[in-house]
């Protein structure tokens, strides 16, 4: 029971000293939670644990897993796909968009907002973006 205690009082000490850094620390500026740089800062937190594994640090394609991969995983800095494409391929994954059917649908795990984030994240790296791309299977060489 003592060892419980002194447990929860270390997590307790912890906790508070990480709010008093945080709020002590002025020098860092964290973006506004309803900006857009705000959303791609939460995005590329989300890319991190969700795509990295795939598409790399730099989403360039070559992750760790990429090697188990044919066809490997896309280049996202090469991306001219528009913001819909891109939620929806995150949400249903490649096969449902008749793409590669290693891209796993991730609607079930991650929310709306982490759809969101994550495509402004995207941006960010792939700034040429177009919305106006129709994308049909054609467009893909099927």
């Amino acid at each position: 029971m003592q060892r419980l205690q002194q447990t929860l009082y270390f997590i307790l000490f912890i906790g508070t000293a990480s709010l008093a850094f945080a709020s002590s620390n002025p020098g860092v500026d964290y973006p506004v939670k309803d900006t857009r740089e705000a959303s791609a800062y939460r995005g590329s937190i989300a890319y991190q644990n969700y795509c990295v594994l795939c598409h790399g640090v730099n989403a360039e394609g070559n992750g760790r897993a990429a090697k188990l991969y044919n066809p490997p995983p896309f280049n996202l800095r090469r991306s001219n796909m528009s913001d819909n494409y891109k939620e929806q391929i995150i949400r249903k994954g490649g096969k449902a968009l008749g793409r590669s059917e290693f891209m796993p649908p991730w609607a079930e795990e991650l929310t709306d907002e982490q759809v969101t984030d994550i495509v402004n994240f995207l941006r960010t790296i792939a700034p040429v973006a177009a919305s106006s791309v129709t994308v049909t299977k054609s467009s893909f060489g099927n």
